[in-house]
């Protein structure tokens, strides 16, 4: 997943994300906006075969929306380190 920050400036944060899908983007923006600390954050794709999707999170005032959505992906990440497989 390659990733290019277009802007982060204090609460808000808008990247592009290479590669992936709605599946993807839609687990993210589901927890983002269930965290306490996280006012709006959403996707938009675009035109599906010329535009890569943004990722747009906006937090609340003193929050930093980096460090937040790179909890996540530690969180999600660590949800699949005990995954076994018959």
């Amino acid at each position: 997943m390659a990733i290019k920050v277009l802007l982060n400036e204090g609460p808000e944060l808008r990247i592009r994300i290479t590669g992936e899908s709605h599946t993807a983007l839609q687990m993210f923006r589901s927890r983002l906006n269930e965290n306490k600390d996280v006012e709006y954050a959403n996707y938009f794709v675009g035109h599906p075969e010329l535009d890569e999707p943004e990722f747009y999170v906006r937090c609340k005032k003193g929050k930093d929306p980096a460090k937040i959505l790179k909890g996540l992906c530690k969180n999600i990440a660590s949800e699949f380190d005990g995954l076994t497989l018959p």
